[in-house]
Formats: C-alpha cells, structure tokens, sequence
C-alpha cells in the first residue's frame, strides 16, 4: 500500500470514528469525548490511536446526526434542561452561576449533565448552602486547563428532574479567565441567567 492509499485509509477510519463516537455520545449521554472515541475505536477495532478524531470532528457529526435522527426530541431535551438549568442557576444565585457544556452550547445528550460554574471565596460557602437546605450531594473534582495549566476543581454532584446537575466551584478571580472548552480549546463559553433565559426565549 502506497502513502496515498495509507493516508485514505486512515481518513476513512477517522471519519467512520467520528460518526461512531457522536452516535454513542448521542444514545447514551454519559459519555465524553474522550470516552466516546474510544469506545468507538474499540468497536470498530481501529488499527492506531493516530485514527482518532479531533473533538470538532465528533462534535460535528454529533450536531448533524442529532439533526437528522433526533430533532423533535432534541429540540424538547435541550428546552427542559435549559429550564432545569434556569431554576438551579436561581436556587444558586448568590454564587453568581453560569451555564456551560452541552445545554449551552445545544448538543445534550440523552442523560447528559447540566454543568453550573459557580464562584466564591470559599467552597465551604456552597457545601453550607447545600447542607442547610438538606440537598443531597455527591463530591468529586475536575480538571479543567487555564491557559497552559491544568487545574482540579471541587465539584458537587445533584439530582435533577430530567439530568444531573455538576457543581464546579471555582475562586471569585476565576471570572476573569475562563478555563479551555474540550472542542475549541479556546475559552469556555459561559452564560449568566439573563442569557439563558433569552435562549429559552427562542427555543
């Protein structure tokens, strides 16, 4: 097999990856992009980690396969969490909630998280708030990357109505910088109160 032949193979396989892992992230919801081409590169037993897809590339397939195969119900799934995601940012107002992640930017899965970026100066400030108004928890951490950093976040883990709701915690001076976004790995894209309503406006 010539080069030409090699590279063709190894585009069909990323293509075939992409469209394998956005159907996976897209049925089950829990997966992560990560997780999502990986699984896929089992099922699909692809020859090299060099196969895989950039995440843009699955995100792409995943906004096109929910286009096609999920509309009705993708359109109803995002306009419930987006209003689960209103009340929670509501309930949290004193820590000056954003939105982030797939309810926000309209990719939510089936059993996708609702993800809240809160900010205070101290995170025995949001367990209190939890504490005193008997809100059962899970505690966990993430990490998320700030320029050239990576950096573990608290979270709190909260059931919700129609999805999880994931509580990152993070200091009042991390306003000014948002941490990289999975696709891009530009700066997350955040929205405050306001701007989730307005979008639950046009849903």
């Amino acid at each position: 097999m010539n080069q030409f032949e090699h590279n063709g193979k190894r585009n069909q396989m990323r293509q075939s990856l992409a469209y394998l892992a956005a159907r996976l992230m897209s049925e089950d919801g829990t997966l992560d992009f990560a997780a999502a081409k990986r699984k896929a590169a089992r099922q699909l037993g692809a020859p090299d980690t060099q196969s895989l897809p950039a995440n843009s590339e699955v995100e792409r397939e995943l906004r096109a396969y929910q286009t096609l195969y999920q509309k009705d119900e993708q359109s109803e799934r995002l306009r419930v969490l987006r209003q689960d995601a209103l009340g929670a940012m509501r309930l949290f107002e004193s820590f000056d909630p954003h939105l982030t992640g797939s309810v926000l930017e309209g990719t939510a899965a089936r059993h996708s998280n609702i993800n809240l970026h809160l900010f205070c100066d101290s995170l025995k400030d949001v367990e209190l708030f939890l504490l005193n108004r008997n809100i059962p928890y899970e505690s966990a951490e993430k990490r998320f990357r700030f320029g050239d950093e990576s950096r573990t976040v608290p979270t709190f883990l909260l059931g919700g109505e129609h999805g999880e709701i994931e509580l990152a915690v993070f200091s009042s001076n991390d306003l000014r910088q948002a941490p990289r976004g999975p696709i891009s790995g530009k700066a997350m894209e955040r929205a405050r109160m306001k701007q989730v309503e307005a979008l639950i406006g046009m849903d």
